[in-house]
């Protein structure tokens, strides 16, 4: 049996594809009542990671487990740990309330829990519609609801925000973060770092399939020094003054201000306001998760700048041909009076220029 505690642990964990290697000697664990962010960009190994996490993906080397044994021998797996990793693993055909009572049936778990999760997710007035007439968003929910039928103790999460929209991400954001205060432990892979950033506590930073930090956030935060723009009327007046004062690191930005680091907002005003320097601005900046994300990870599929002074290529325009007569139009059939004169409709009914649905140039309503 498992240990119960609802600890990840991700140990020396390497996974290679041929001659690519996705994931390489990655190491961290992830305990209950956090939420953690398993960070990355695009092609470093955070889906693969997870895939082997949940038994999808055998390890080249290393191990990864839940409750202290991989997820393959955790018995009734749906019990200890839900998981989402893509969102289209429906019947399109099938309503959502008949999917997850078709899982509910696999795990052992009542109807009544079917009822229970569609309003938890909020898809309870489309809960009889097939899952095929889904939104993106809608399928990130039942999706969601799926994991959590059988009340797991651990959630895995891949880009669980994708397609939703601002009052939906707010809402798993919420839910994410009461989950683990119940002692459960959630790990959330993503590259959406501003919308990440707002729930997490721990956070695990990859990029070509090697760890670049695993750690608290706040403490990455910590890492990173803030500093103060400064807008005075004499900056080498202020300068001095803040030297003197013994405030702060002082640095001239690009733009004509002041740089302070280690110093406060109201530490620099006072000092500023005793020596008598007029202060027309002040604007603090304090390191967050994405510029802290940029700097770890490599750009591995970064693409290069346009070649200067390369003009469009302009398609190759057929010869000219020299000007025609215009052709007057066939005259009547003998014995039928002669058409209207040029330029004026055949119709009286049928105005120049109309356009008869279906043809070229109609555009139906949706």
């Amino acid at each position: 049996m498992h240990d119960g505690s609802g600890r990840i642990a991700v140990q020396n964990l390497t996974k290679q594809f041929g001659a690519v290697t996705a994931v390489q000697n990655l190491s961290f664990t992830v305990e209950p009542g956090s939420v953690t962010g398993f960070l990355g960009p695009n092609g470093a190994g955070k889906t693969t990671t997870l895939r082997m996490l949940l038994g999808l993906v055998t390890p080249t080397s290393g191990a990864a487990t839940i409750n202290g044994r991989p997820y393959t021998q955790l018995g009734n797996p749906a019990r200890v740990a839900g998981a989402v990793l893509e969102n289209e693993g429906f019947h399109s055909a099938r309503t959502a309330r008949n999917h997850l009572r078709v899982y509910a049936a696999a795990i052992g778990v009542p109807d009544q829990r079917v009822d229970e999760l569609l309003g938890l997710v909020g898809l309870t007035p489309a809960a009889d519609r097939p899952a095929g007439s889904y939104s993106l968003g809608m399928r990130q929910r039942l999706s969601l609801a799926t994991a959590l039928l059988g009340d797991p103790q651990v959630l895995v999460l891949d880009e669980p925000s994708n397609g939703l929209d601002p009052e939906g991400i707010a809402w798993l954001r919420g839910f994410l973060q009461s989950f683990a205060k119940q002692g459960r432990t959630v790990l959330v892979s993503s590259h959406l770092l501003s919308e990440v950033e707002q729930m997490i506590d721990q956070v695990v930073i990859v990029s070509a399939g090697m760890t670049r930090y695993y750690g608290p956030l706040e403490q990455l935060r910590a890492s990173q020094r803030s500093r103060v723009l400064v807008q005075p009327a004499d900056a080498n007046a202020l300068v001095t003054a803040l030297q003197e004062a013994g405030v702060g690191e002082v640095q001239p930005a690009h733009d004509g201000r002041v740089a302070v680091m280690n110093a406060t907002v109201q530490q620099i005003g006072d000092v500023a306001a005793k020596a008598g320097v007029a202060v027309y601005g002040m604007e603090e900046e304090k390191a967050d998760l994405e510029q802290l994300f940029f700097q770890m990870t490599s750009p591995q599929y970064a693409g290069g700048p346009l070649p200067p002074g390369q003009p469009p290529q302009q398609p190759p325009q057929p010869p000219q041909q020299p000007p025609q007569p215009p052709q007057q139009p066939p005259g009547p059939p003998p014995g039928f009076p002669p058409g209207p004169p040029a330029g004026q409709p055949q119709n009286p009914y049928q105005a120049p220029g109309y356009q008869q649905p279906g043809q070229q140039g109609w555009g139906g309503g949706q």
